[in-house]
């Protein structure tokens, strides 16, 4: 990796690891007794740290895709439920605008495909966004018309909204620079990255012009038939946990701690990995959540004096918070003691999935561990 990728890399992680700070931090607040004025305030500058960390999200996730290519997670899905999706995701935003949105499928309503959800939603989310974006009043419709072969799931996917005269003729690089121009940045790299993930994943993309001022994307995929049905959602934690926070970075704690609120999780905190050994003598914690570079004691030394305590209080699970998370920083990680890894930023899914596994493994073999946490 260049010198520059690296520093773009750094840069963008650490953003949105901020603004996840930010964000937990507008959560807190607005359940305080605060004036309307002041809510109003606190929602302004959570909606503004949201935008920014989507943005920054968009804009490493377009990079990797034009240096690296296209990285898919393919999982059984049922194509009925990601309609549901792109519609939840988008009409508060379209009504905040003004803007009708409709949402249609047509096909067998158990059709399951093996695809990326991420992926087709990301689709979705550039030509869904671009028509709200350009839609001043009236409706923008969003539909999914599915086809069961031998071949595999046919999904045709269209998105009718406005038609601006001046993008006729355009090629693409014009039309993305004028799209930036008057509606964003985020709405251009979602153009974008839609046709890329269409163009990857090797379908075919149209516009159909009806005349007038409307105007329709149109892209098929073919996407192989699932041969199991999709996982259930992950349910919550059966108890809540008392969860230890240790982080140097008060910002970080908070997002943690946040994090574990919304799981009912109680929480105590640590500032480095020394206050974490003494806090952890007691044995009182379900989970410890630990940084990995701290001063005083970093979260590997920390483990490691924990796992010499003895007694119940040394086999606590004992989850890692790094955003450096390659394989082989996880294995030195858990050679260490640790029973997982949680990337930084957090995602609620991920902080979740290591409860549930912390809660039913209280005394896991951390190699076992390890291989749940890399699945």
């Amino acid at each position: 990796m260049s010198l520059p990728d690296f520093f773009f890399d750094r840069v963008t992680a650490e953003i949105i690891q901020q603004m996840d700070g930010a964000l937990a931090l507008t959560d807190q607040l607005s359940r305080q007794r605060l004036t309307p004025d002041a809510h109003a305030c606190v929602s302004g500058v959570a909606e503004a740290a949201e935008g920014v960390r989507r943005l920054m999200e968009r804009a490493t996730d377009l990079r990797k895709i034009t240096n690296h290519g296209l990285s898919l997670e393919p999982a059984p899905l049922r194509l009925r439920e990601l309609v549901d999706e792109v519609h939840s995701r988008w009409q508060p935003s379209a009504a905040n605008s003004g803007v009708t949105l409709l949402v249609s499928y047509d096909g067998d309503p158990d059709a399951c495909a093996l695809g990326d959800r991420k992926r087709l939603l990301q689709v979705f989310d550039g030509f869904v966004g671009e028509a709200v974006a350009s839609m001043r009043r009236g409706a923008v419709e969003a539909s999914v018309r599915t086809a069961v072969g031998p071949e595999g799931v046919r999904l045709e996917g269209r998105v009718r909204g406005a038609r601006d005269p001046a993008w006729k003729g355009q090629d693409l690089e014009t039309r993305v620079r004028d799209i930036e121009a008057r509606f964003g940045l985020e709405v251009a790299i979602g153009v974008v990255m839609a046709r890329q993930i269409v163009d990857g994943l090797g379908g075919t993309l149209r516009s159909e012009g009806a005349g007038g001022t409307s105007e329709t994307a149109v892209f098929e995929i073919l996407l192989p038939i699932a041969l199991e049905s999709p996982a259930e959602e992950p349910q919550e934690a059966e108890r809540s946990a008392h969860v230890l926070v240790v982080d140097d970075n008060a910002t970080n704690r908070m997002v943690a701690q946040a994090l574990c609120e919304m799981f009912d999780c109680t929480c105590e905190s640590a500032n480095d990995g020394a206050q974490a050994v003494e806090a952890a003598r007691s044995g009182r914690f379900d989970l410890i959540l630990m940084d990995i570079k701290m001063p005083v004691m970093d979260g590997v030394a920390a483990t490691r004096a924990i796992r010499a305590l003895g007694g119940p209080a040394s086999v606590v699970p004992i989850i890692a918070l790094t955003a450096n998370a390659e394989p082989e920083d996880a294995e030195g990680y858990l050679a260490a003691g640790m029973n997982g890894v949680v990337e930084k930023p957090m995602k609620p899914e991920h902080l979740l999935a290591a409860l549930q596994a912390a809660l039913g493994e209280t005394a896991a073999d951390p190699a076992a561990s390890a291989k749940a946490a890399a699945a």
